[in-house]
């Protein structure tokens, strides 16, 4: 199989096999080991009455049942559900078991398990599967066993650009699971690190397309603050692309933390205040002239008062004053002729 490369690829089709029960077996085995025993005692006794050949047959020939018996427990394998064992021979892929119970397989047939220890990769932002440090924390060194359960990646913050150049802090939580034992075993050489560092990669690669936030009035422009669940959908659709071939499965991609870095944070907090500063006022002043065109109307109207148009200027910017001020105006009061 080749690539868009032309480069040849090895990839490992799943074979899964359906081994012998592990219950028969474990009787038939328990029932040749009182056989053996059995045999050294009775070649023992055969020995002791002096019948050397007969006794020596019978105690050579059990003794080489009982190790060829202990050989054969290495073949017996418990598998809980939602748990895979991918197994090899001399080399060469034997099969995979998925079905839940207990199984006899070929003695030396051995199953392999390439992530039961996390290692430390430098520069590369491993995160944490569950509560446990994907970077220091060891796998079950004894099982070898893959779980296919749903499991949960955090990756940790990192500082990334948005598309403005703005540096950022975002972290990510992905929750995935192993589709092919098989893929995951032989496609790459530890499926968990392959995860955090495309996990690392897909992140810093989406986050570079769009801004933090918006500073205009555009309600189409999709920013990391404002559109968290669609870039977060595209962060899930890029990375499983980048996970398949190691036969995992991205079922969500959730972004659970996002700010601006220290180091512009305060800037960046004052120029949103500013914003929000001549958003308000904007506001204000589109009210207190609709206020003071309504106060002027209705005196003009009921015929209350005759302005002139410098009386109505001075009034128009009284008005402002007062409507538009942050501290409350002091009334002086007139009691002369406004003439």
């Amino acid at each position: 199989m080749e690539n868009e490369n032309g480069q040849r690829q090895n990839n490992v089709e799943e074979k899964e096999i359906r081994p012998f029960s592990g219950g028969i077996m474990l009787l038939l085995i328990l029932l040749w080991y009182g056989i053996s025993i059995w045999g050294i005692i009775g070649g023992s006794i055969y020995l002791s009455q002096a019948k050397y050949g007969l006794g020596a047959f019978f105690l050579i020939a059990s003794i080489v049942l009982f190790i060829v018996l202990c050989v054969l427990l290495n073949g017996f394998h418990i598998l809980n559900p939602n748990e895979a064992l991918v197994m090899t021979l001399f080399g060469k892929y034997y099969g995979t078991i998925k079905k839940e119970g207990f199984y006899y397989t070929n003695p030396f047939a051995g199953a392999i398990h390439p992530a039961r220890t996390v290692h430390v990769n430098a520069g590369i932002n491993v995160g944490t599967y569950g509560t446990t440090t994907a970077a220091t924390a060891p796998a079950n060194p004894v099982s070898k066993k893959i779980s296919t359960k749903t499991l949960t990646f955090s990756n940790e913050k990192q500082k990334v650009n948005d598309v403005l150049g703005n540096p950022i802090i975002i972290g990510a939580v992905v929750i995935w699971r192993v589709a092919d034992p098989t893929k995951a075993v032989f496609n790459v050489d530890n499926y968990k690190t392959y995860l955090a560092i495309q996990c690392d990669s897909t992140i810093r690669n989406v986050a570079r397309l769009y801004p933090y936030d918006t500073m205009e009035n555009d309600a189409d422009e999709k920013t990391l603050r404002g559109s968290s669940q669609e870039i977060a959908e595209s962060m899930r659709v890029e990375l499983q692309q980048r996970v398949s071939e190691a036969g995992l499965e991205i079922k969500e991609v959730r972004i659970t933390h996002l700010s601006y870095a220290e180091e512009i944070a305060a800037a960046m907090l004052q120029r949103q205040q500013a914003v929000a500063v001549i958003a308000a006022r904007q506001k204000i002043v589109e009210g207190a002239v609709s206020m003071v065109k309504m106060a002027i109307d209705q005196l003009g109207q009921e015929e209350i008062v005759v302005l002139d148009d410098e009386r109505k200027a001075a009034m128009v910017s009284n008005l402002l004053v007062v409507l538009c001020g942050n501290k409350d105006a002091q009334p002086i009061v007139n009691s002369g002729s406004i003439y």
